[in-house]
C-alpha cells in the first residue's frame, strides 16, 4: 500500500507508541489523584503540556488539553466571543475554514451572533483589504486557519491578527494542518488561541489542545471537575496527553528533515504529472504546505480516481475526511471560484515522511493511466 492522505491522519510514530505505553498497561493512575501513582501521572501530563507548547513557542500554563482539533475549534468559537464583557457580537471567519469553525460559526449565529465569512482569491489566499472591511467595532472574534486542509494554502495570519487587534478583536487560528509542518511561534503570530491536534504529526488520535493567551477569558464548554484549571472538565487522557508531548517534541527537532522530504517528493509527483492533457494544480504553490499536491484532470471525476487509485493500493482523497461521503462538493473548491462539477474533479495527494522516490514514480505512472482509462469510459476531452 502506498498512502498519499497525511492530511487526513499520519502513522502513530513508533516512538511515541513506546512513549504511551507505560501509561496504557502499568502507569494507569488518575492525574487528579493525590497518592504516588497519580502523582506521577500528574507529572507525565505536565511534561508533556511543555512539550506541546514549545512546539508553538508558548507557556505550558497557556495549554488546554481536549479529545481533538475539533473540541478545541469549538472551544474557541463558542466560548471567547461569550466571555467577553463588551457587548460584541461579530465573529468574522474565511469561507474555508474546517467544518469544526464553519458549524461552530453557524450556531453561534443562531445564538444571536453576526457572522460574516470572507471569501479567499483563487488560490485560496485572504486578502488583507478583503479582511480588513469585514472586521469593525462590533467584532469579537477573527478566525482563520493558519493552512488550509483541503489546498494547503498558508494564510497570512501575522496580518490578519494586526487587523482584528487594531479593532479590539481576539484573533483565533486553526493550525491543525499546520503545526508540525511549519515553524508556529504564537507570540510572533500575534493569536490569542490556536488549535492544533497530535495525529496530524504521527501522534495519536483523540486528542488535541488549544492554546490560550495568558489572561484571556474564556467560557468552558464542558461541565463537570476543575481539570484544565477549570477550562476543560474531564479525566484526562494521560496516555494521549503523553504520546501528544512526544509527538510535538519530535516534530520540533525533524522539522526541517521531514519538510525538505516531503516538497522534494511532491515537487518529484508533479513534475511527472503535469504534462498530462487537462491536469491543473490547485492552490497557491509559493505559500502552500511542504507536502500538498492538489490536483484537477479536466472532465475525470475525483471521487473515481480516489476509488481507482485504492483498488491499486494507493491511498488518496477528494478533499478533508470529514467530509467523506458527502454529495455536496468540496465547500473549500467552490469558494475559490469553481463550479461544483468543477469542485468533483478534485484529488487531493498529501506526502509523509514514509513516502519514497520508487512510490511516488509508482503513484505517477498508475494515475496517469487511471486518467486516461476514466476518460476513454466517459468520453471527456481535455
Amino acid at each position: 500500500m502506498i498512502y498519499l492522505d497525511h492530511a487526513a491522519t499520519t502513522p502513530l510514530d513508533g516512538r511515541v507508541l513506546e512513549a504511551m505505553m507505560p501509561y496504557l498497561r502499568d502507569q494507569y493512575g488518575n492525574a487528579s489523584s493525590v497518592h504516588a501513582m497519580g502523582q506521577a501521572a500528574r507529572r507525565a501530563v505536565d511534561r508533556a503540556r511543555g512539550e506541546v507548547a514549545a512546539l508553538i513557542s508558548a507557556d505550558p500554563s497557556e495549554i488546554i488539553f481536549t479529545s481533538g482539533g475539533t473540541e478545541a475549534d469549538n472551544l474557541a468559537i463558542a466560548g471567547l466571543p461569550p466571555a467577553r464583557k463588551d457587548g460584541r457580537r461579530g465573529i468574522v471567519a474565511s469561507a474555508i475554514e474546517h467544518h469544526a469553525v464553519l458549524h461552530a460559526c453557524e450556531a453561534a449565529g443562531a445564538d444571536g451572533a453576526h457572522l460574516t465569512l470572507v471569501r479567499p482569491d483563487e488560490r485560496g489566499r485572504l486578502g488583507l483589504e478583503t479582511v480588513r472591511r469585514a472586521v469593525d467595532a462590533d467584532t469579537a472574534l477573527v478566525s482563520v486557519m493558519a493552512a488550509n486542509n483541503e489546498l494547503g494554502t498558508i494564510e497570512p495570519v501575522r496580518e490578519i491578527a494586526e487587523i482584528a487587534h487594531e479593532q479590539g478583536a481576539l484573533m483565533h487560528t486553526d493550525a491543525v494542518q499546520a503545526a508540525g509542518q511549519l515553524p508556529l511561534d504564537v507570540r510572533e503570530m500575534g493569536v490569542d488561541a490556536l488549535t492544533l491536534t497530535a495525529h496530524k504529526f504521527y501522534g495519536p488520535k483523540g486528542i488535541g489542545a488549544l492554546y490560550l493567551r495568558r489572561g484571556t477569558a474564556i467560557d468552558r464548554l464542558q461541565l463537570g471537575g476543575g481539570q484544565e484549571r477549570g477550562r476543560r472538565a474531564g479525566t484526562e487522557n494521560v496516555a494521549g496527553i503523553v504520546g501528544f508531548g512526544e509527538a510535538a517534541r519530535l516534530a520540533a527537532e525533524e522539522m526541517a528533515a521531514r519538510s525538505g522530504h516531503v516538497a522534494a517528493l511532491r515537487d518529484r509527483l508533479w513534475q511527472a504529472l503535469c504534462d498530462v492533457p487537462g491536469a491543473e494544480r490547485l492552490g497557491d504553490p509559493e505559500h502552500s504546505l511542504p507536502g500538498y499536491l492538489v490536483l484537477r484532470f479536466l472532465g475525470v471525476d475525483g471521487e473515481a480516481l480516489v476509488l481507482n487509485l485504492d483498488l491499486h493500493g494507493i491511498c488518496a482523497s477528494m478533499g478533508s475526511a470529514c467530509s467523506s461521503g458527502s454529495l455536496e462538493a468540496s465547500h473549500v473548491l467552490t469558494a475559490i471560484g469553481l463550479d461544483p462539477a468543477a469542485a468533483r474533479e478534485g484529488l487531493r495527494l498529501t506526502v509523509g515522511r514514509g513516502n519514497s522516490a520508487e512510490e511516488i514514480d509508482e503513484v505517477a505512472h498508475v494515475l496517469r493511466r487511471i486518467v486516461e482509462r476514466q476518460r476513454e469510459l466517459t468520453g471527456s476531452r481535455d
